[in-house]
């Protein structure tokens, strides 16, 4: 293992850890504000179709946000992981409860038997999850690349946002070349962009 991995494993560890450390009511009472945010946020606002994400045990929970956007009338993509080819296909999700199957990461996604392709030019705001992030964008996901191999394919007026506890933040994420940055970052007490 290389100095950035193992750098950036150690944030990932000392992040789970804190992210353990908080009991589940401030837990979700940071998550409920943090949802709040974005549903007031302008560029969500306004967006019509978003891609999401079925959160892992240590990224931000989006159960609430994917319901809220069915009543706010979004129409909701989620990923179908490829980990074969290290890949993702983006498809379109009616229904939650019926079109969601456990996929090969040990998470829900869409089920293409039921569920249809939505082509990548169609996002207009992509919810990108993370464990650690920085205020100039820098991101630490899973270490599976997924999103950093998404990002660049994103078009360049698709807003790439980060959700995160204030406490997942730190000074500055150790990025490499392959890593992809988020435009803006909403955390429970702020918004933060890009600088």
């Amino acid at each position: 293992m290389d100095e950035h991995a193992e750098k950036k494993e150690s944030i990932r560890n000392d992040i789970r850890k804190l992210i353990d450390s908080l009991a589940e009511k401030e837990r979700m009472k940071k998550t409920r504000e943090i949802e709040n945010r974005l549903f007031e946020f302008a560029n969500f606002l306004e967006s019509k179709i978003s891609l999401l994400y079925v959160n892992k045990k240590y990224e931000i929970g989006t159960r609430e946000i994917i319901k809220r956007c069915y009543q706010n009338g979004k129409i909701v993509v989620l990923p179908v992981f490829k980990p074969e080819k290290r890949d993702m296909d983006l498809m379109k999700v009616d229904n939650p409860d019926t079109d969601l199957k456990l996929g090969q990461r040990g998470i829900l996604e869409p089920d293409p038997r039921v569920c249809k392709a939505v082509p990548i030019d169609y996002i207009d705001i992509a919810i990108i999850p993370g464990i650690a992030f920085d205020e100039k964008g820098g991101r630490i996901g899973s270490g599976e690349g997924y999103y950093d191999r998404l990002i660049p394919k994103l078009p360049i007026t698709t807003r790439k946002v980060a959700l995160s506890f204030e406490s997942q933040l730190i000074p500055a994420i150790p990025m490499e070349s392959h890593d992809k940055y988020v435009d803006i970052i909403i955390t429970e007490k702020r918004i933060i962009y890009k600088i």
